[in-house]
């Protein structure tokens, strides 16, 4: 292998690992003037990042863990990340039904209260406590867009008609849908925009102190090269303990749980636009999702997971359990033969020593190893805070790297994301009204990609035919291209299961023959 070195200045920091926690911290340190490096050994959000549930969310249940601090960070933060990011991020409304039977995950401190004092509810979760709840999380945060709580007849209401006729009554109230690989894809764009250097398929395989400053090696394309950095961010997720031990050879100050969690996508299965909230009788909960216009995204699982984190694949047990889980609420039974895709993503939670893996902490910690050049490491965290996160990063590191400038991503629209809240409809209108020969949806796609940079992708075309190759699905050349050249795809896997959600739509056929045509143009 070649070995080639990025002469003298270092920068200022190198960023191992290019999912959410990653970018997030490379947009806000080049903000502020930082010279930044980001290594990612795959694609942006091939891992964790675009295997979530795909919420911007307070997280209601983990209000039962009395993590007050946590939920309330995150709502508060749910509208500061919907006013930067209309466009690939909108409010949602979850209709939870209410049973009897809805029980407490094993011994939360919630359950252990109620069991002293109000012993004879047997570990049930009474309707009143979830309206509590509900009461805490729509004013914990401040909320200002989204609507509130209220409450609703299923026996009249469009939602109850899909479920069975045992939940009479439930409740509807505001989180947030966000699509994740894109949101870590336009955090590494504004990233580079402000002058940070992003390397994609380039794997971190060397990192030590050299005196005042970290050496870190970096394969890439058949190469290796040498980056000096005067401070180094560990967001490697799954990975970042093995990072510490076998890249940087350090002992790691905090341990990570790695938790697997497990989504299957069926064809739709209500006709609305609002999200299910299901709690079990063994106290866990799942979502059930409108997801792509003609789907649903049911999810998710929390295991422990074994193994590398890479390779986790939704098991049939899995398949198995979100399937009887659905079934237990939808009037008629999800089986696995209304699967269509699954996806499988390993959670790196801060382990705090929680007895199951639902009820460890999503919340995260930040160390700092100053024996030396600087080096911060993330562990856990959730897709909401990932802005607060690079925050907490840069207060621990900003005194470290002489920085002096503040805060400053609240509120900064991401590319593409410049317009109100409000604003899709006008967008979706105009783009229309602009490129008549759009089908509906491909419009409407666009838009929700894209934003206000919708008509850049498309250019000057008068025609279909001027957009370039048809892959199918409403994919053309122009959009493949403006992936390539600007938002670090490089095969058709970036492209239909992380860019876009295409991968739904398009047969293997369509996939394999634009696999074969962006290695053709990536080579020209």
């Amino acid at each position: 292998m070649v070995s080639e070195d990025i002469p003298e200045p270092a920068f200022d920091l190198f960023v191992i690992g290019g999912g959410i926690n990653g970018a997030g911290i490379a947009r806000d340190a080049a903000g502020r003037g930082l010279s930044v490096v980001l290594a990612e050994m795959g694609d942006l959000a091939q891992a964790t990042s675009s295997a979530s549930t795909k919420l911007f969310h307070g997280g209601l249940r983990y209000l039962e863990y009395f993590e007050i601090g946590l939920v309330r960070k995150a709502l508060v933060e749910r509208e500061v990340l919907l006013s930067a990011m209309p466009h690939i991020a909108w409010p949602l409304r979850f209709v939870l039904p209410l049973s009897a039977e809805m029980r407490f995950e094993g011994a939360t401190p919630t359950s252990r209260l109620l069991t002293v004092f109000l012993p004879w509810l047997k570990g049930r979760r009474p309707a009143w406590l979830i309206r509590l709840g509900l009461l805490l999380y729509d004013h914990l945060g401040g909320r200002k867009i989204l609507p509130g709580t209220r409450s609703l007849d299923l026996r009249s209401d469009p939602a109850g008609r899909w479920l069975k006729p045992e939940f009479a009554r439930a409740y509807e109230y505001s989180d947030c849908w966000v699509q994740d690989a894109r949101l870590v894809v336009l955090n590494a764009r504004d990233a580079e925009a402000r002058g940070a250097k992003i390397l994609t398929r380039a794997k971190v395989t060397g990192a030590r102190r050299m005196g005042d400053a970290w050496e870190v090696t970096v394969a890439m394309r058949g190469r290796e090269k040498r980056f000096r950095a005067k401070a180094l961010v560990n967001a490697a997720g799954p990975w970042v303990e093995r990072i510490l031990r076998d890249t940087t050879h350090l002992m790691p100050k905090a341990h990570i749980r790695l938790v697997r969690g497990s989504h299957i996508v069926t064809r739709r299965l209500f006709d609305h636009d609002r999200a299910y909230f299901f709690q079990g009788s063994d106290g866990r909960i799942i979502f059930a999702i409108p997801y792509e216009e003609e789907f649903t995204l049911i999810g998710t699982t929390d295991v422990d997971h074994e193994g590398d984190p890479g390779a986790a694949r939704c098991t049939e047990a899995e398949q198995d359990y979100l399937c009887a889980f659905a079934s237990r609420y939808f009037a008629r039974p999800v089986t696995r033969a209304d699967i269509v895709w699954t996806y499988s993503g390993v959670r790196p939670l801060y382990d705090d020593g929680a007895r199951s893996a639902s009820a460890a902490t999503r919340d995260y910690v930040l160390t700092v190893d100053t024996a030396g050049a600087p080096v911060l490491n993330v562990f856990g965290g959730k897709i909401t805070t990932y802005r607060r996160l690079a925050e907490a990063a840069m207060a621990k590191l900003a005194p470290l790297l002489g920085v002096t400038g503040g805060d400053w991503t609240a509120g900064v629209p991401l590319p593409g994301g410049d317009f109100p809240v409000d604003g899709v409809p006008r967008l979706i209108a105009d783009l229309s009204a602009r490129y008549p020969f759009l089908d509906g949806f491909t419009a409407r796609r666009l838009v929700r990609s894209y934003g206000t940079e919708a008509p850049a992708v498309l250019g000057e075309a008068r025609s279909a035919a001027d957009l370039g190759r048809d892959f199918g699905a409403g994919l053309t050349g122009a959009e493949v291209r403006w992936l390539m050249v600007r938002e670090y795809a490089r095969t058709a896997e970036d492209v239909v299961w992380r860019r876009t959600k295409l991968g739904l739509r398009m047969t293997a056929d369509e996939i394999a023959a634009l696999d074969g045509w962006m290695a053709e143009e990536g080579a020209a």
